[in-house]
């Protein structure tokens, strides 16, 4: 399914200030600059990840797996009482814990399930089985089972959720600033934290041309010819 942001701008433009980075600290060595290039396609390509290691090693092409894991059985989404929850079980320790949080360590010997590609390959009827387990709880319930057990599990959050979670509320995700049009609101912050020179909001972006003035006189205008500019209504 399509994801809902703009993946392949935001990691291009992610990766070239990445590039841009690594050129300044080269620059610092060599004294020379260069040319510094990404494209949406080469991110694109590049997000690929694993899959594309695939590919390239083995030749093998991976099919559409939905929100399952390609490889990961059971990973994705399962129902709750009262809504969703993703689960992601990987390797075989992992397995045996969620198993037995689940109450079914017949399943560690169950043939169907006894390895990785068997659970790849049974993935429909597993996941119908786990799904008529998770559905007696609420997504709460589960996350403190699962991760007492030492499976990573998590709720399935709307945007509002998101932002009401404690932890998105500590990491200051959510920033304060006094907008032109709107008053007190907030924007959201960096995702960086560094401990000498951190990251906040000052102020919101400015208006169309609340800084013409500025460059205006930087350029070597004076404060009569930027009026007549006005009066013009060349600006």
């Amino acid at each position: 399914m399509r994801v809902g942001i703009p993946i392949a701008d935001l990691c291009a433009g992610l990766f070239a200030a990445q590039g841009i980075f690594i050129a300044l600290l080269e620059r610092a060595h060599s004294g020379q600059g260069q040319w510094v290039q990404t494209s949406l396609l080469q991110a694109q390509m590049f997000m690929l990840d694993f899959q594309a290691a695939r590919y390239l090693m083995d030749g093998d092409i991976a099919k559409q797996a939905g929100n399952n894991h390609p490889t990961s059985i059971p990973t994705g989404v399962f129902v709750t009482s009262d809504g969703y929850m993703n689960i992601a079980v990987a390797g075989e320790l992992i397995w045996e814990r969620f198993a037995a949080a689940l109450g079914h360590e017949d399943w560690i010997t169950n043939p169907d399930y006894a390895t990785g590609p068997d659970r790849s390959k049974n993935r429909d009827s597993l996941n119908t089985a786990i799904t008529a387990i998770t559905g007696t709880k609420t997504t709460t319930e589960w996350i403190d089972i699962l991760n007492e057990a030492g499976v990573p599990a998590g709720e399935i959050n709307n945007i509002g959720q998101a932002f009401e979670n404690p932890q998105v509320k500590h990491l200051g995700l959510a920033q304060p600033v006094k907008s032109h049009e709107r008053g007190d609101t907030h924007l959201v912050g960096q995702p960086i934290m560094m401990s000498r020179t951190p990251s906040h909001l000052a102020a919101p972006p400015p208006l169309a041309g609340s800084h013409g003035d500025d460059i205006l006189s930087t350029l070597g205008y004076s404060a009569a010819e930027i009026a007549a500019l006005r009066e013009d209504k060349t600006i």
